[in-house]
């Protein structure tokens, strides 16, 4: 049994350091914006052991005009978890959010690793290919949110 709740970005740094920054500083888990009050965290946990991590920033892309964005950032989950559907429920835990907050699209840099996974989740690549430097090809990916 999976329970998904809330954390702080603190707490986000178990997952992301060995599962996105591998053998880097943990200072090299801290995004910008973590901290404010417009970015929120969740963990998915088994019997109180922290699986998987996302956080959803309020942020816009240069490439969609609607007023309410979010951005996804720092998906993640321990590789000996991983092909367990931890990911997805994480993604559609931070997409209720995000409709809940009335998010207009959804928007994330995807490596290019889980461009096919995002794909699944109806995520569409926008632009091209890009680098980030020590962290490797990533592609903007986005979804428009259905408004109920």
């Amino acid at each position: 049994m999976y329970t998904i709740k809330q954390i702080t970005s603190q707490a986000t740094f178990a997952v992301r350091q060995p599962v996105l920054r591998p053998g880097k500083h943990i200072d090299t888990c801290i995004f910008d914006g973590d901290d404010l009050p417009t970015t929120v965290h969740f963990g998915i946990y088994q019997d109180n052991e922290l699986l998987g991590v996302i956080s959803v920033f309020k942020a816009k892309s240069p490439y969609f005009n609607e007023e309410h964005q979010f951005q996804m950032r720092g998906m993640a989950v321990l590789e000996s978890q991983q092909k367990k559907g931890l990911g997805e429920k994480l993604v559609i835990k931070a997409e209720d959010y995000i409709t809940e907050n009335h998010g207009e699209r959804t928007w994330f840099n995807a490596r290019e690793i889980a461009v096919g996974f995002y794909k699944k989740m109806g995520y569409e690549i926008i632009g091209n290919e890009f680098n980030i430097p020590d962290v490797g090809p990533h592609y903007v990916m986005h979804k428009i949110m259905s408004l109920e």
